[in-house]
């Protein structure tokens, strides 16, 4: 399915709860993706029951990939254009426009999310290539559930980024990422992107709890370092650009034995007591970890790299 839409101001009645069959839907907000975007779809593909890609302002190959995509994953994969002008999180227009402006990310997001389908749904970035069966597992455990949930499950990623040598592993400033910003959620009438001056916020009312890690995130690896579709030449950030300055300057690579040794031993016991919901997260995520650290998936991730076997290996 490809088609075009645009002018929409998104409803909290376009959600359509009602009409939803039980099932997972990712949603995906893609602009500019092409470096990883296959991966990303292919390695979550098969765990789920359809993907919903909304693509903005691409000048690179997005929509042909995403085209071809459609071709060979059929039903699955349901391609969408949404031509308007949207500004991106972080930047003035972001923070200026209204929540159902076509030009405001959020109503993009919202936009992206209510041509769902299915009870149970979850965002996707198009740099997140999943480490297929710790996603495969989540998702087996919403489907165990008859696809209802009283919760937010969260998951989390293990960033990879490249040395001064241009070899790969995990960033040793910033190893991890997703501390509650991803997760399968089960769509009610209430839960979608709210406007914040900074980014989309989604609005959920049901606990956080942290489910696995299940993603590598390759953002630093995408031309720019990630950082273009931000236009941050044109409206400077201050924090995307102190990240983009810390990423520049801490060179310093991590393996995977190696992250998984530095979380505490002491996380899951930790986890369990009365603490902050981030802090309970946090902690998850280091027990998850540490007792069972992911192997690098070398059939997925290592294509999507373009990998050599002398790599840095972030085992």
């Amino acid at each position: 399915m490809n088609e075009t839409v645009s002018g929409y101001r998104f409803k909290p009645d376009d959600l359509g709860v009602g009409r939803r069959t039980p099932g997972i839907s990712i949603f995906m907000r893609v602009r500019n993706g092409a470096d990883f975007l296959e991966a990303a779809i292919r390695s979550h593909a098969d765990a789920v029951d359809e993907i919903v890609a909304v693509h903005n302002q691409c000048t690179d190959s997005s929509d042909a990939i995403l085209h071809r995509l459609a071709a060979d994953l059929g039903p699955k994969l349901r391609v969408i254009h949404y031509p308007d002008r949207v500004f991106p999180p972080g930047s003035e227009g972001h923070a200026r426009e209204v929540a159902d402006s076509p030009a405001s990310f959020v109503n993009m997001s919202n936009f992206a999310l209510a041509q769902t389908r299915h009870t149970i749904a979850m965002k996707l970035d198009d740099d997140h290539v999943a480490i297929a069966d710790r996603f495969a597992r989540l998702a087996a455990r919403v489907r165990s559930n008859a696809f209802r949930l009283n919760e937010t499950l969260c998951f989390s990623g293990i960033n990879l980024a490249r040395g001064a040598d241009g070899t790969i592993g995990v960033p040793a400033h910033e190893p991890l990422v997703g501390t509650g910003d991803h997760f399968l959620f089960e769509v009610r009438p209430d839960t979608f992107f709210r406007h914040d001056p900074r980014f989309e916020h989604f609005h959920h009312a049901d606990p956080r709890v942290f489910g696995d890690i299940t993603y590598w995130h390759l953002k630093y690896l995408k031309a720019g370092l990630g950082f273009a579709n931000y236009e941050m030449d044109e409206t400077p950030n201050p924090r995307f650009e102190r990240k983009k300055k810390r990423l520049m300057e801490n060179r310093s690579l991590l393996t995977i034995a190696e992250l998984a040794a530095r979380q505490p031993a002491w996380a899951g016991l930790a986890r369990h007591l009365p603490l902050p919901e981030k802090t309970r997260l946090k902690l998850a995520r280091a027990h998850a970890l540490r007792t069972d650290p992911p192997a690098l998936d070398r059939a997925t991730l290592g294509s999507a790299l373009g990998e050599t076997h002398d790599d840095h290996d972030p085992r």
